[in-house]
């Protein structure tokens, strides 16, 4: 497996020169082929995050099909005119499956794709599908209503703390869910919400973190690619959530649980399908049910009753028993977004973005 920043990578496509595949998907590869296949990443590789997952999943492809495969990866590609032209070269050097990592990423794929139409391009997080461009997405939300739940039973101050890498649906949704899973256990509990305008960077995570400590949360939740926000809450004795990975090895035995993302079965789907003629563009959207979204182990300072009650509140997610927005729920400003008995339409909950009653914060 090749990993490659991007001027490596650069120099390595011109070496191997261009290799457009032709005809049809079905005729896109063989039994007797090795695949090539382009995975680009937004950040870099570390121990835990986004970016960690998606390795874990690149991992899990070459495990099960070992010599079929050729994977190259390169990391730390976020602004679109360089990820544009790492997309580019990718296909023209005979990658026949390509993913994007990243809602960043979107823009820079759609260009590229057409010009490709023999290869075959998966997006995380993106919303515009073209007939070689497909995309897959966690339900994030999921996890995050059970993580609120849990937060709202250890909560002693009535109120938890949300850091957001950008204000877009991806993250305005789980923030809400966060809030409603808290509300499920206390109804008057809010949640102040802060967002980075950046998916790395440590330095403004950490004034965030504090911030919400000082304003009164003893629960924080960060949806970004550092531990940071885990690691201040710990260091300032207040309970934590993490995102992606499980990350209590940096919580002072403070994480409360972490909703991970394992993405193994969509890198493995795509991948097998080029293999065997027959990939096509799907629109993916899984949670616990499908083990896309998982829980990591409860902290044992929460009372083994109330696990038991976030082990099945996972459960009845999982079966559709319990939807995390079902109504009556009303915006800030005390609107009603959705009416008792009815639930948010998914097109609706992929778009969201307005805040729930009781959360603290602007989307702008």
């Amino acid at each position: 497996m090749h990993n490659l920043n991007r001027r490596q990578f650069l120099q390595y496509s011109s070496a191997v020169g261009a290799a457009i595949g032709t005809g049809g998907f079905a005729g896109i590869a063989n039994a007797q082929e090795v695949l090539k296949m382009g995975v680009v990443y937004v950040s870099p590789i570390a121990e835990i995050g986004w970016t960690k997952q998606h390795s874990l999943a690149v991992d899990a492809v070459k495990a099960e099909l070992g010599d079929k495969v050729e994977i190259t990866v390169i990391d730390n590609i976020f602004m679109p005119q360089d990820a544009e032209r790492v997309f580019r070269e990718l296909a023209a050097s005979g990658n026949r499956l390509i993913f994007g990592t990243s809602f960043s990423h979107g823009t820079p794929l759609q260009k590229v794709a057409p010009r490709f139409p023999k290869v075959a391009f998966e997006h995380c997080s993106g919303i515009v599908h073209l007939p070689n461009l497909g995309t897959f997405e966690a339900k994030y939300y999921e996890g995050c209503y059970v993580a609120g739940a849990a937060g709202a039973h250890m909560s002693k101050t009535g109120k938890i703390g949300f850091i957001g890498g950008f204000p877009i649906p991806d993250i305005v949704g789980p923030a809400n869910a966060l809030l409603l899973g808290a509300q499920s256990v206390n109804p008057d509990i809010t949640c102040n919400a802060l967002f980075l305008n950046s998916w790395f960077d440590p330095g403004k995570e950490k004034e965030a973190a504090n911030t919400l400590v000082s304003q009164g949360c003893d629960v924080i939740c960060s949806m970004t690619d550092t531990a940071t926000g885990v690691q201040v809450a710990g260091e300032k004795g207040a309970w934590s959530i993490g995102y992606a990975s499980d990350m209590s090895k940096f919580g002072s035995g403070k994480q409360l649980t972490a909703f991970t993302l394992d993405w193994s079965s969509d890198y493995l789907r795509a991948a097998k399908g080029v293999l065997e003629g027959n990939w096509k563009p799907e629109v993916r959207w899984d949670g616990l049910a499908a083990g896309v979204v998982k829980m990591a182990p409860y902290n044992e300072a929460i009372p083994a009753d109330v696990i038991a009650k976030l082990k099945q509140l996972e459960a009845d997610i999982g079966s559709g028993k319990v939807h995390p927005y079902a109504g009556e729920l009303k915006d800030q400003d005390g609107n009603v977004k959705v009416p008792a008995g009815a639930v948010l339409a998914d097109a609706d909950i992929r778009g969201m973005n307005w805040f729930v009653k009781g959360m603290i914060g602007k989307l702008s």
